[in-house]
């Protein structure tokens, strides 16, 4: 998507500060003072070591060492947030169910009950100090999944750092009642809001993997790239730990393919599942694609087989040469 709209919105958002609703995110909250004992044998990351207003990106795994999703758990003080795909909420609920015996965990979907803004850009902080009426020096100082409770026209507001916008970015839970009004307030504050489709390309650029895009119940974390931000080879053991250690000790990490960042010749973005060829041999499929105003070429996000990921690798797909590069896009 190459328009005069997308361009605003991109320079908006890679400049400035642009704003979008969080429609493809759920949320559970995961309460009790066994919570992160309980999420520390069942998730990938060091749950446990999150103090108040901190958080990590994490995975959930079957014992085979699959995804059943990816997602991102905040210390609130007195509970656990998690955000995680829409499409993966029911699933994880059971499954979390499933595992409570006798800890004192409670859980909640709060899905329903919060709705979410995504503000980005580099002016994103300041933008949000003045819709909450905070200290911008405090928002920007909060760390990467750092989270704070702040309050929106009275009525209460999560705030959280968060990663996989492509550019720096908050986000900002209020109850669904007060949705519309945070909206126009970002608008009234300078915020452009912006597309779908726009945040899409800052993901892509960003070599962001989604789930139900980039990963699915048949990725494990090594393949899609996420372990060194998902997974803490320091903690005690959590489901399809013993996969993962082996693949990267017996098998010193080599997995059968891998997601690569792609550039492609021309404008015309090739679609999801368009097939990779390398020497006339499939190797792989695009997982998403977008047309970047960054390097103003079609770029895509995919799995090649693993002899075909060393950067600058030539691969067409379709009859459009393409080169493997280095993820992120922007270097």
């Amino acid at each position: 998507m190459k328009s005069d709209t997308l361009l605003l919105q991109y320079d908006a958002a890679r400049h400035r500060s642009a704003f979008t609703a969080r429609v493809e995110m759920a949320w559970i909250v995961v309460s009790g003072r066994d919570r992160a004992s309980y999420l520390q044998g069942l998730l990938t990351n060091d749950v446990v070591a999150l103090k108040p207003g901190e958080g990590c990106y994490a995975a959930y795994l079957t014992p085979q060492g699959r995804m059943i999703a990816d997602l991102c758990v905040y210390e609130l003080g007195d509970l656990m947030l998690l955000a995680l795909a829409a499409g993966t909420r029911q699933t994880v609920l059971a499954k979390l169910e499933q595992f409570i015996f006798s800890e004192d965990v409670q859980l909640g979907d709060v899905s329903e009950t919060f709705v979410g803004h995504s503000v980005i850009g580099p002016t994103a902080s300041r933008a949000v100090a003045q819709v909450l009426g905070l200290d911008a020096e405090t928002i920007q100082g909060l760390p990467l999944h750092g989270n704070r409770r702040a309050s929106f026209e009275g009525a209460p507001c999560i705030l959280l750092r968060v990663a996989d916008r492509g550019e720096e970015a908050f986000d900002l839970l209020v109850e669904v009642a007060k949705g519309e009004a945070l909206a126009e307030a970002l608008a009234a504050a300078g915020v452009t809001p912006v597309d779908a489709a726009l945040v899409e390309t800052l993901r892509i650029e960003g070599g962001v993997p989604r789930f139900h895009h980039d990963m699915d119940e048949e990725i494990i974390p090594l393949e899609a790239g996420i372990e060194s931000r998902a997974i803490s080879f320091n903690k005690g053991c959590y489901v399809g730990q013993e996969v993962i250690i082996r693949v990267l000790h017996r098998g010193h990490g080599r997995v059968a393919k891998k997601l690569v960042g792609l550039t492609l010749t021309g404008d015309a973005v090739p679609p999801a599942g368009a097939v990779i060829e390398r020497d006339g041999k499939a190797v792989g499929k695009v997982t998403s694609a977008t047309w970047s105003p960054m390097v103003r070429q079609a770029i895509a996000l995919g799995y090649v087989h693993r002899d075909s990921t060393e950067p600058g690798t030539r691969v067409h797909i379709g009859d459009r040469e393409a080169t493997v590069v280095v993820l992120p896009f922007h270097q």
